[in-house]
């Protein structure tokens, strides 16, 4: 049997952010991006694999069945006053278990290197704010410091749909109700909890991931409806994030959303997490304002990326933040390498970002004089 209470103290003491249970393969911890075998060195064998999910499930009745009709189960786990996000699927009818630590204590907003202007949007009585990224890029952490932030300078109601619930908010300035999304939970899906929440008087909507267009729909109307709605989409870019939306709709559709869109999106933020020259995460943040001219952009006919790129890049004055400054500002700040940087982009960018390095650098010298 494995020690899993010890490969538990193992990861906290490690300060890993997942754990890797996985048939045939050791244990893996994720430390700072990197996969690094636990001391345990047991490989996994499928009856181990059997003991962990049980081990982990805690003969609770309800899970078993989510996982033996669905072969997918998202539930939480505490241990040692530590609470892990567990995931469990199959691989050839063999469970797999994927784990993410979530601390107790919720980085402050600051620390985490978010831009100000997300914290100014919040502001806003009504309307679309987007917190996107690839899996792994600190979405969840962002929208929750997000609600911290509201719920000790703001006088609101939020209510957040969340699968699973992470971090536990206790109200403050704001009154705060967080539902967990899934069977036998406070909501079966994010689109019937969205809709519910017209009938729940609330003034902010955070909904932990947009995935479907019936969830999308429910999150347009509720921010029509003079609501605001921040939300999570797994999209890499801002200019993938509205390719994303719209394409939840068929072509003959796709006119009016585009016309909504422009209207009800306020901002989005797509963020990455590399690891800087201590070996600590740092995010790299594009920032998206919806002015007048991406508005605009968004109305057209065809969507070209490389106009809202551009818009993005030259919109500085307004809040949004090119995922190309970023990168040059980390390395200028002596934060990452030229090589991550470059790896971040595509090769037609390569350029721009060396200008952008040079620009920045004429600055700095400036300032220190």
């Amino acid at each position: 049997m494995v020690n899993v209470n010890k490969i538990f103290d193992e990861a906290i003491k490690k300060d890993a952010s997942d754990i890797h249970f996985i048939p045939e393969n050791r244990t893996m911890l994720r430390i700072a991006r990197r996969l690094v075998p636990s001391d345990c060195e047991n490989i996994l064998t499928p009856e181990d694999m059997t003991e962990i999910y049980d081990f982990l499930v805690k003969g609770n009745i309800e899970a078993d069945k989510v996982y033996k009709e669905t072969r997918a189960l998202d539930t939480l786990y505490e241990y040692g006053g530590i609470r892990f996000r567990v995931n469990i699927s199959s691989t050839e009818g063999v469970p797999v278990a994927t784990l993410r630590l979530i601390k107790n204590e919720l980085p402050t907003y600051e620390s985490l290197g978010v831009p100000d202007v997300v914290r100014r949007m919040t502001f806003q009585t009504q309307g679309l704010i987007l917190v996107t990224g690839k899996t792994n890029s600190g979405k969840s952490t962002t929208l929750s410091a997000l609600i911290n932030e509201i719920n000790e300078n703001q006088n609101k109601k939020i209510l957040s749909l969340e699968n699973p619930i992470e971090y536990k908010h206790h109200s403050k300035k704001s009154i705060i109700v967080q539902k967990e999304v899934g069977l036998a939970r406070d909501t079966l899906s994010y689109h019937e909890g969205v809709k519910n929440s017209l009938r729940e008087d609330c003034d902010i909507l955070v909904i932990g991931e947009i995935r479907d267009k019936v969830t999308m729909e429910a999150a347009i109307e509720m921010a029509e409806s003079g609501h605001l709605v921040i939300g999570t989409l797994h999209t890499k870019s801002c200019a993938e994030t509205i390719d994303r939306m719209i394409n939840f709709y068929e072509v003959k559709e796709q006119s009016q959303i585009k016309y909504m869109l422009s209207s009800i999106l306020k901002l989005v933020i797509s963020q990455r997490l590399l690891p800087d020259m201590d070996n600590k995460l740092v995010l790299v943040p594009e920032v998206m304002v919806v002015d007048n001219i991406v508005a605009g952009i968004i109305r057209r006919e065809k969507i070209s990326v490389s106009e809202i790129e551009d818009a993005i890049q030259s919109n500085s004055e307004k809040g949004s933040i090119g995922l190309v400054n970023s990168l040059a500002s980390l390395f200028i700040e002596g934060r990452i390498t030229l090589d991550q940087a470059k790896a971040q982009i595509e090769e037609k960018n390569i350029e721009i970002l060396n200008r952008t390095i040079m620009q920045l650098k004429i600055k700095h010298d400036s300032a220190r004089r």
